[in-house]
């Protein structure tokens, strides 16, 4: 602000600035700035021409801005004592400090599954007028997305009663100790159902004969080997 070369000359302008300066280093709460307005004065000769002892000069003035800070005390202590708090808000006002803590501490498992909806489903945006329609569209990728998770739990779950450690779901048969639907429907993906006709008969149903794994991970889910894909 003291430089000749300035270009705020306005009160309001260099506040502005200095507000934007400690808006973008987020210090606003903790430095308090101060403007002091002096006058800078020039003295002009009145009238052109040689000077001399009778020459009469005219004096011009302008402002400059002078900036003065000092720290608030008050609000820097304060904010060092919340320094490494970080608080947890609910309306549940039944749950305990213990449990509204494992309760923020599932966020990333949900987060997962809304992941899931960009990657494993790729979900784009719609290009739909009516709102009824988008909505729709966002219920039916919901109740995938629910099936997906209970098909996962059933599964987990079973193995656990079960006392399986894992399943030779990866390539190569590495074992997988979670399962994940994608992982259990790219193992079924090679079966077939085909309809045989012949003249009047009864159609008959044939199926892909089932792996030893397919048929294991069908009894998991409390179905029958048998009754799969007829």
């Amino acid at each position: 602000m003291l430089s000749p070369r300035t270009r705020l000359r306005e009160r309001g302008k260099v506040q502005q600035a200095v507000d934007n300066l400690l808006a973008e280093c987020e210090v606003e709460s903790f430095i308090r700035v101060h403007l002091e307005e002096q006058e800078d004065a020039k003295y002009r000769q009145a009238k052109p021409g040689r000077p001399s002892k009778h020459t009469k000069y005219k004096k011009e003035t302008r402002p400059r801005y002078h900036l003065t800070w000092e720290l608030d005390v008050v609000a820097f202590e304060k904010a060092e004592r919340e320094d490494g708090i970080f608080p947890l808000l609910t309306n549940d006002r039944q749950l305990t400090a213990e449990e509204v803590l494992r309760a923020y501490k599932r966020q990333p498992i949900i987060e997962k599954r809304f992941s899931q909806l960009k990657t494993d489903f790729a979900v784009a945006p719609v290009y739909l007028k009516d709102v009824g329609r988008i909505q729709g569209c966002w219920r039916f990728y919901f109740f995938v997305l629910l099936v997906q998770t209970l098909l996962e739990r059933e599964l987990r779950q079973a193995m656990a009663c079960k006392g399986i450690d894992s399943l030779p779901l990866y390539p190569e048969g590495r074992p997988c100790s979670r399962p994940t639907t994608a992982r259990v429907i790219e193992i079924f993906e090679p079966i077939q159902r085909h309809l045989l006709i012949t003249g009047d008969n009864e159609p008959q149903c044939l199926v892909t004969e089932l792996t030893n794994l397919q048929r294991q991970i069908i009894n998991l889910l409390g179905t029958s080997p048998a009754d799969y894909g007829h």
